[in-house]
């Protein structure tokens, strides 16, 4: 297994992945290929994914604010589950964010995903119930 960053010509690929891992997306709002590939150039974000043999298996999406850290967009391929394909991809965004001087990293999970939860919780992430998540979206796509 390879950890890499996306390629521009991948998106179809990044998008397969999501479809068959079960992930819901937005291709006509926040996960375009605009979008996407303006987040690659922009500095702050980075899309990783787990490649074998060419296949990607599993990708994340690494983004920051200046002083914290975001983890998004974790996906693996089912058959690739349990195999550490998330764990990898998780430690490749933390060493990079730590290499931009990031020391907090975090995520949000919404509270039907108890795999994910388990996930972070097996890995040392801390869950913080006493934070309400906010948001305001400008349409229903971003």
């Amino acid at each position: 297994m390879n950890i890499r960053d996306l390629r521009p010509g991948e998106y179809n690929a990044l998008i397969g992945l999501w479809e068959k891992a079960g992930l819901s997306y937005r291709p006509r709002g926040r996960d375009s290929r605009e979008r996407i590939m303006g987040e690659m150039e922009g500095g702050r974000a980075f899309f990783l994914v787990a490649d074998v043999a060419g296949e990607l298996i599993g990708s994340v999406l690494g983004t920051h604010d200046g002083r914290k850290g975001w983890i998004n967009r974790l996906a693996v391929l089912p058959e690739h589950r349990r195999q550490g394909v998330a764990a990898a991809l998780v430690t490749e965004v933390e060493a990079r964010l730590l290499q931009q001087g990031i020391e907090i990293v975090t995520c949000l999970i919404e509270g039907w995903n108890r795999d994910s939860m388990r996930f972070f919780d097996r890995i040392g992430y801390v869950a913080h119930p006493d934070i309400t998540y906010y948001s305001k979206r400008r349409t229903e796509n971003v």
